[in-house]
């Protein structure tokens, strides 16, 4: 059986009554459009919003072609010194302070050459200071290659790209109105290290030769900056940039800013969260030697946390370039340094 409640004339009343009161309560508040009857508006996220120039990405690329027209860029050579000139002569035009360092250095095959490290300064006499470098010399032997290895490569991507981004960089930002100093360090004799497979001594330290000169002996006494970003392998198609571990373990922090706006920007695709053990490159001795936190924003393959397949071979050449990715890695970049500066 079901339990049915039953309902008297006068609950019958009042019940009617306290309906139609319920009734003109709701109709009041309506009429008076109570805030507390407004639909709540979501918050839409915010478009990223550019401060930054366009960086040009055809310019990049001329640079890169002008670099390889000189030939390899082997210290010692005719087109290494045809290459620092040029360096000079257009960091000048772009009324930058410039400055070569560097003195004598031995490489692990007993050979000696002279230090072309150029450093070119924007708002010298600013005291926040960001550091922008790359190496610009090109391997003297395709170690990693299969054929012709004892002959120079290209080096396109492997010191060309990068220093073509900094080339633009430092063009644009020659006609701004940053409050903050630049310093565009091209360092020499990076890429002359001794290969794995060498039946030589081992030698120390015998990456990054320039830079491990420029640590001890500064272009300007008592060099600092805040941090610095170091471009090595940014132009080939397709590149992935992971967080390479010497950046993660000295500057956790500047890489992770620099990701995230990464990101922001869109590129969360190729700057991507992938953590990779430690590298050798000339981020380590600015971190290790002048005390100056510094990333590597380095093509390599999260995967096998090596580096692209053209590394040390002859295959770095033009062919392999994008301008896509030279836009990218110096529009992040650039963004950077205006968001630093604003």
């Amino acid at each position: 059986m079901n339990l049915v409640r039953t309902t008297s004339t006068k609950d019958y009343i009042l019940n009617k009554c306290n309906f139609f009161l319920w009734i003109l309560f709701v109709s009041f508040l309506w009429s008076c459009n109570s805030p507390v009857n407004k639909p709540v508006e979501e918050a839409l996220p915010q478009a990223f919003v550019q401060e930054s120039p366009t960086f040009n990405t055809d310019s990049a690329y001329l640079y890169i072609t002008k670099q390889l027209s000189y030939g390899p860029r082997v210290p010692g050579s005719i087109a290494h010194a045809t290459c620092a000139n040029y360096f000079t002569d257009k960091l000048k035009s772009y009324n930058l302070k410039v400055i070569q360092n560097g003195s004598s250095a031995t490489t692990f095959d007993g050979k000696t050459f002279k230090i072309k490290n150029i450093i070119a300064s924007f708002n010298p006499e600013a005291k926040t200071r960001i550091l922008l470098l790359t190496h610009w010399d090109s391997r003297p032997f395709a170690d990693e290659d299969i054929s012709d290895t004892n002959k120079p490569i290209d080096g396109a991507d492997d010191g060309a790209s990068g220093s073509a981004v900094l080339l633009e960089i430092a063009r644009q930002i020659s006609n701004s109105k940053l409050d903050i100093g630049v310093d565009f360090f091209f360092s020499d004799l990076e890429d002359y290290g001794q290969p794995n497979d060498s039946q030589l001594p081992k030698m120390q330290d015998s990456w990054c030769l320039g830079t491990q000169y420029w640590a001890a002996n500064p272009h300007v006494p008592n060099y600092t900056a805040k941090y610095g970003i170091l471009l090595d392998m940014v132009g080939a198609a397709n590149a992935i940039f992971p967080k390479e571990g010497t950046s993660l373990y000295y500057a956790a922090g500047v890489q992770e800013n620099v990701w995230q706006l990464a990101s922001q920007m869109g590129f969360a695709n190729r700057f991507i969260n992938a953590e990779l053990g430690q590298t050798t490159d000339d981020h380590l001795y600015v971190n290790k030697n002048a005390n100056i936190p510094c990333i590597d924003i380095v093509h390599m393959s999260p995967e096998t946390g090596t580096y692209g397949t053209h590394h040390h071979k002859h295959s770095d050449n033009i062919s392999i370039i994008d301008k896509s990715t030279l836009k990218m890695v110096g529009q992040v970049v650039m963004e950077v340094l205006w968001r630093e500066g604003k």
